[in-house]
C-alpha cells in the first residue's frame, strides 16, 4: 500500500511534464493549416435521403467545392494542400460535405452508402488534417475492403484535429467542440439508413471525441476505441450510452506510456484523459488489436484491422491466438 501514493506522484509528475513540453515546445506550422484560404462552401441541408441519385448530386457539389479551395491553395502559393485538394477532388470521390476553411473539414464515404447495411464511421485522431488526408482514405479503403459490398465506411474529419505534440492534444477542448457535430451525424445518417447498424471506430484523440458524443445521446450500435489515450470518463458506466463499447491497443502502440491521469492545471484546465481504456475498470470489452504500433490498425491483413471490421459487422472478435 505504501507504494501507491509514490506510484500516483510519479504519474501526476510524467503527466505535468508531458503538459510543460507540449506547452513549451513551438510546433512548426501549428497555425499554418488555417492560415491556408479557401472559400466557403455550397450551402448544403442535412443528407437525408440516402438514394444513389441524391447522394451523387451532393457528391457533386462537394467535388466542385473542393476544387475551388484547391484553386484558392494553388493562389496562395500553398502546392502541398493545392495536391491534397486535387487528389480529393478526383473522379469516383464521395464527399457528403467538405469545408476548406480553419484547417478544413470534410466527411468522405467509401463504398456504397446507399442502401449499406453496416456503416462503419472513421473518427481519427491528433495529426490528420487536409495535408495529411491520404493517410485517413488509406486506413477507410482497407477497412471498406473487409467489410464487403453491404458495408460503408464514413471518414469523418469534422474538427481541427490537434497537432500530435502540443497542449490542445492533452485537453479534451476540441473533443467538446467536435462531439455535438459527430453526433448529428450518427443521427442524419441513422435516419437515412434506418435498419443499418452504424459503429464508430474511435482512433487516439478521436476516441475522446466519441466518449462525449456517447454520453450526450449517441445512436451509435457499437463504440470502439483503439490507441486510445482515455476518454475523459472514469469508466463505460459514466458514458451511460446503449452502445456496446470496445477498446484495443496494439502491443507496440506507444500511447499504452502516456500517463492514464486526469489533473488540473493552473491556467490550462484539465489535462489528461484518465482511465485507460483497456483497463479491466474501465468496464470495456477488449479485443485483440495485434502487435501494431500507433498507426497501424487501419494497415491491410492486420489482426487490428480484422477485428474492427467484424466488430463494425457485428460479429464476435478474432481472439488472441486464433483465426
Amino acid at each position: 500500500m505504501a507504494d501507491r501514493p509514490r506510484r500516483h506522484r510519479l504519474r501526476r509528475t510524467l503527466l505535468a511534464a508531458l503538459v510543460t513540453f507540449s506547452v513549451a515546445v513551438p510546433v512548426s506550422g501549428a497555425a499554418r493549416p488555417a492560415a491556408v484560404p479557401a472559400p466557403a462552401p455550397t450551402v448544403l441541408g442535412p443528407p437525408r435521403d440516402a438514394s444513389a441519385a441524391a447522394l451523387e448530386e451532393r457528391y457533386g457539389v462537394s467535388r466542385a467545392d473542393i476544387r475551388a479551395a484547391g484553386r484558392a491553395a494553388s493562389g496562395h502559393g500553398d502546392l502541398r494542400r493545392a495536391a491534397s485538394l486535387r487528389a480529393m477532388a478526383a473522379p469516383g470521390r464521395q464527399f457528403l460535405s467538405f469545408d476548406g476553411r480553419d484547417g478544413g473539414r470534410s466527411v468522405e464515404v467509401v463504398g456504397e452508402l446507399s442502401g449499406a447495411r453496416r456503416v462503419a464511421v472513421l473518427v481519427p485522431g491528433a495529426g490528420v488534417g487536409l495535408d495529411a488526408y491520404g493517410r485517413l482514405r488509406r486506413g477507410a479503403v482497407a477497412l471498406q475492403r473487409e467489410l464487403g459490398e453491404s458495408g460503408a465506411v464514413v471518414a469523418w474529419l469534422g474538427y481541427r484535429s490537434p497537432a500530435t505534440v502540443g497542449p490542445a492534444s492533452v485537453t479534451d477542448d476540441r473533443a467538446a467542440e467536435a462531439a455535438p457535430r459527430l453526433r448529428q451525424l450518427v443521427d442524419r445518417l441513422g435516419a437515412a439508413l434506418p435498419g443499418a447498424r452504424i459503429t464508430l471506430l474511435c482512433h487516439s484523440y478521436g476516441s475522446v471525441i466519441c466518449a462525449r458524443a456517447a454520453a450526450s445521446g449517441t445512436a451509435a450500435d457499437a463504440i470502439v476505441l483503439y490507441g486510445s489515450p482515455g476518454t475523459g470518463f472514469e469508466d463505460v458506466a459514466a458514458l451511460r450510452t446503449g452502445a456496446r463499447v470496445w477498446a484495443g491497443r496494439g502491443g507496440d502502440d506507444w500511447i499504452a506510456r502516456v500517463p492514464h491521469v486526469r489533473v488540473r492545471v493552473p491556467f490550462v484546465g484539465a489535462v489528461g484523459f484518465g482511465t485507460d481504456p483497456v483497463a479491466e475498470r474501465f468496464g470495456a470489452e477488449v479485443f485483440d488489436a495485434g502487435g501494431g504500433g500507433h498507426s497501424d490498425y487501419l494497415l491491410p491483413r492486420s489482426r487490428s484491422l480484422t477485428n474492427l471490421a467484424r466488430i463494425a459487422s457485428g460479429r464476435a472478435p478474432l481472439e488472441a491466438g486464433r483465426g
